[in-house]
Order: C-alpha cells, then structure tokens, then sequence
C-alpha cells in the first residue's frame, strides 16, 4: 500500500468544485496556479505571523486533489537548487514546515533542468498511476512485481521496463550516438537516499570523447509515497533532465565535466555513504 500523509481537514480548504482542473487521473484532480496560502484556512499552531507570511506566498506548481471532496492530497512543487544558508533555501524550510503543521505531502524536486508545466504534468500523471497500481498490488498474496520494474514494449522496440520515467532520453541517446552527436550511447547514473534528508539521483553521458554531460536531482517526498523508490525515482528523473539537455547540444558545451573530474564526484559520493539510508550501491562507477 501506499500513502500521501494525513490529511488535516480543519486545516486544509477544499478547492471549489467549479474550478476548472489541469489533470484529471486515478479519482484526482490537479489545480495549477496555486499559492500554499490559498489551500490553508488560516495560520497553523506554531507558526509565526513572519514565517506563514513567507510560506503563504509559495508557489505549487501542482495541487492534487480528491475528486470527491475537492481536499488537496498532496502538492508538487519544482524548484531550481538553492545553496545552504540562501533566502530561497530559508523559503524551503518554512514552506516545508507549514506544510508538515497542516498535514500536505509536499513533493519538491530541484532541477536546474526541469519544471515546464508539461514535465510537472507528466510527473503528477507517473506518481498518481504508481500509487493505483501498488494500491491494487498485494505484495503479501505473490504480486512481487513493482510498477517501475513492468516489463514491456519500450519507444524503440526493444522491452524493457516501461514506467522508467527515463525510458525516451535513453532511446534519444541512441539515436545521437548513432548520428554522430555524441560519444557513447549509454546512460549512466547512479542514487542515494540522505539520511532524514532527500533523495539524490544523477544520470550522465559521454558527449564528447572524455567529456561528460552530468544532471543531478534532488526529491523530497515527506509523507508521500507511491511505491517508487525515491532514490530510483530522482535517478530517473535525472535521465529525463539528461535528455532535454542531449536535445540542444551547443547549449550543453559549456557544462561538459571531464571523465576524470566526474569520477572525482562519484568517489566523493561515495566517501559518505554513512549519510545515506541504505548506504552506497554503486561502488563499481568508481574505478577507472
């Protein structure tokens, strides 16, 4: 089974029946345009007029909400990274708070890459037919299989597992390897889960011989889950970052990361597997 967190009906207001939506999928409806504010009737226990005045103002991209009752479910917000100790990351944590204080599953993922309201749709549309399947899966009564591990026909012929969010910027890196636009056509990455903290997925190719193209994701899903792991989840979505990118290589040129310089990175992942839930799975992406 799976679960979006309790929610706090004395906290959060219903979103008007005669609001036209965005989504419709899975007995949900998704509402764009909406502040945190606007879901909240007034300002949560333990929380300052200073800090609800911040967090009101956030931005979801995406409100989900039963189609019975009109109640939000959960809210999906992406964001570009934010350095420690910034204002946006300040933002964050408050938003993060008042969210916890009024019982909505906030799912945030940063990406300097994605957010267009297409891969925001996409996404809600992913998670929310990933929940119905693991509500309708009894891993107990002999259903072993998860939804991301369905074996199927994938967009070049070939089978695979078809709810891999990253499925077409893998068959995309083929095709450009075998156009001559890139020099490897495998997509290589890589996840961990921070303990208390997000999960983190990265996914690269070999663009110009030594020369990688490395996008990273970071997820925070508390009290979300849709029987993904989120660690599997923010690697795949890193994939979907790689292919938009692999699409305007030009643009790419100047983000190229030595072979070396990458490999540096991943060891130093590596280093602290102790910070992850889970430790570190990947130890052979960092030999030679």
């Amino acid at each position: 089974m799976t679960s979006t967190g309790s929610v706090t009906a004395s906290w959060l207001r219903p979103i008007p029946p005669g609001a036209a939506p965005s989504l419709v999928r899975a007995g949900h409806l998704g509402h764009t345009g909406r502040r945190l504010g606007d879901l909240v009737q007034g300002r949560p226990p333990g929380v300052t007029g200073s800090q609800w005045s911040t967090a009101g103002r956030a931005s979801l991209d995406l409100v989900v909400c039963a189609a019975d009752t009109g109640l939000p479910r959960f809210a999906v917000r992406f964001t570009a990274p934010a350095p420690d100790g910034s204002a946006a990351r300040r933002s964050e944590r408050l938003t993060d708070a008042v969210c916890v204080a009024v019982g909505l599953p906030l799912v945030r993922v940063e990406s300097p890459t994605l957010g267009g309201a297409e891969q925001v749709r996409r996404f809600v549309e992913y998670v929310l037919d990933a929940r119905a399947y693991a509500d309708g899966t009894d891993p107990d009564g002999g259903d072993t299989v998860g939804f991301r591990d369905i074996i199927g026909r994938l967009p070049d012929g070939r089978r695979g597992p078809v709810n891999d969010l990253g499925a077409l910027a893998r068959v995309e890196a083929v095709e450009a390897y075998v156009a001559g636009r890139i020099a490897d056509p495998i997509v290589r990455g890589l996840h961990v889960r921070w303990t208390d903290g997000p999960a983190e997925g990265w996914a690269w190719a070999e663009v110009r011989p030594g020369r990688c193209l490395l996008e990273r994701v970071r997820l925070t899903s508390r009290g979300f889950s849709c029987g993904v792991d989120p660690g599997r989840l923010a690697e795949d979505l890193a994939a979907v970052a790689l292919g938009e990118r692999l699409r305007d290589l030009d643009g790419a040129a100047p983000s190229l990361l030595d072979r070396d310089e990458l490999l540096r990175r991943v060891r130093a992942l590596a280093a602290r597997r102790d910070s992850f839930d889970g430790g570190f799975a990947f130890d052979h992406l960092c030999a030679d």
